[in-house]
């Protein structure tokens, strides 16, 4: 059953209750990829920069933690290349840490995050594109290769006349 929409859901339902259906169902990330909300670990810790007393008191920030090598939901072809795609962000043991911090809300952090967390995961899902086929040079480049080393060669050329006597 796919996840329940802002447009098709029944109106009395909050925005919360709304995001726990889907988490309910699995988060989709693809037609053939859903991530059990299980597999992610989200902690709040009080984010940095401008802010005054919020930022202060209010753990606001994210940090999202995806087992990449443990999870059974990913095909292992995403698997190797969301590993290549996460780079310094994937700790020793597979785990993908991403921090959200741009929002003074909890909740569009947590939002935040998921929502880089799905696209870092789309990007990985798509095919890698075909190898380049390889061809030869066209004649105009073949040309225009010969005449700019027909020209520095007479550069070089006149480098080496006699020197003038004056």
């Amino acid at each position: 059953m796919p996840p329940i929409r802002e447009d098709d859901a029944p109106p009395g339902l909050e925005r919360a209750q709304r995001r726990e259906i889907e988490m309910s169902e699995g988060i989709v990330v693809t037609r053939s990829i859903r991530l059990d909300p299980d597999e992610l670990h989200e902690s709040f810790i009080r984010a940095s920069g401008p802010g005054g007393q919020n930022v202060n008191k209010v753990a606001t920030a994210v940090e999202l933690r995806f087992d990449v090598a443990g999870s059974p939901s990913l095909p292992e072809a995403v698997r190797e290349r969301l590993i290549r795609l996460a780079g310094r962000r994937l700790t020793g043991e597979g785990v993908l840490v991403l921090r959200a911090d741009r929002f003074r809300t909890q909740e569009r952090n947590r939002a935040d995050a998921l929502e880089r967390l799905l696209d870092l995961v789309r990007k990985a899902a798509e095919p890698p594109p075909p190898p380049r086929k390889a061809t030869k040079p066209t004649l105009g480049s073949k040309i225009r290769r010969l005449e700019g080393k027909k020209k520095r060669g007479e550069v070089k050329s006149l480098r080496q006349g006699r020197p003038s006597v004056d």
